[in-house]
């Protein structure tokens, strides 16, 4: 079997061992490359293991891939319906990256409270130093005891990231599109929960539903003093909308590990904002889930081989 692993440098700098794919067949090792030039390295495959590259109707009518794998649980790069059609299956990798996205939605949670950096670079940039003092108020800290944390989509994500705050003393609401249970959460309908958080944390998936679901008018629900936390997908956000909320004061802040457009454009509305926070889509990366991930892609593989493919997302 012939296997093309694609956007490699997106999920290894050389820390994570891929070589574990290599004995499902032979093996090519692709960087992020342009459309016509993953027409042209699929030629021949079988497989294929992407990450950020976009398989779609066109790619799949000109290749003969029989499996499409992913170094992720999203899979909206993909145009499953028409791989259904073609019966190809398509394998995502869920829950591998859990605990790294939810450490890094409380470490921003945390820096929109506390403005660390901040206070570091003036440090850095000698502002303790002067006139032996330093604006010592300049950015505003928030305590979180006690503060209201909405999650917006309760799902494994969401439930790690509300057993943290319930620990820091933090109260969770949540709204979630099917009715559940979680010990210490109190459920909401939407509007209240745009209402009624100090911290509104994103969590859902990115559907024809959720797409562009905090707008100016769930924004317009928001207290003056709340902030937006973004570590799912960037289209659940409308960014002009979110972008003009932050220009006006209409919100405090909010920290973004996503964008609609990965890299960010030039001209995203976000770039320049007041008191917005931009990762460049790390939540997942941590050693520990790279590597979970590779072990899991190749459980993937290895359950394709034998006839019984697992985590197919369009069977």
């Amino acid at each position: 079997m012939k296997i093309v692993v694609l956007d490699k440098c997106t999920v290894t700098n050389g820390d994570v061992d891929l070589s574990p794919i290599e004995k499902f067949g032979q093996v090519e090792y692709y960087d992020i490359l342009p459309k016509d030039e993953i027409i042209r390295v699929l030629q021949g495959a079988d497989a294929v293991i992407c990450n950020k590259a976009v398989i779609d109707r066109e790619i799949i009518d000109k290749t003969q891939l029989k499996f499409i794998g992913l170094f992720a649980t999203g899979y909206n790069i993909i145009d499953i319906d028409y791989a259904k059609e073609k019966g190809i299956p398509v394998c995502n990798v869920p829950g591998y990256s859990t605990d790294s996205v939810a450490q890094l939605t409380i470490s921003l949670l945390l820096e929109l409270a506390g403005k660390t950096s901040r206070y570091s670079s003036m440090v850095a940039d000698g502002g303790w130093m002067k006139n032996g003092k330093v604006e010592y108020f300049k950015y505003p800290i928030t305590e979180i005891s006690g503060k209201t944390i909405g999650i917006y989509g309760l799902g494994a994500i969401g439930s790690a990231v509300a057993k943290i705050a319930l620990a820091l003393g933090m109260r969770v609401i949540a709204y979630s599109r099917t009715p559940k249970e979680a010990d210490g959460v109190e459920f909401v309908t939407e509007k209240e929960l745009f209402e009624r958080s100090d911290f509104l944390s994103i969590h859902c998936p990115l559907t024809d539903e959720t797409a562009s679901r905090v707008n100016e008018r769930t924004l317009s629900l928001m207290k003056p003093t709340a902030f937006i936390i973004n570590t799912a997908r960037g289209g659940v956000i409308d960014e002009e909308a979110l972008a003009e909320a932050l220009n006006s004061g209409g919100i405090a802040g909010a920290a973004l590990d996503v964008l609609t457009a990965e890299p960010m454009a030039e001209d995203c509305p976000l770039r320049n904002a007041r008191n917005c926070i931009i990762t460049p889509h790390i939540g997942w990366g941590s050693l520990d889930a790279r590597n979970r991930l590779i072990s899991m892609v190749c459980h993937n593989l290895q359950a394709f081989i034998s006839g019984e493919p697992i985590n197919v997302v369009n069977g």
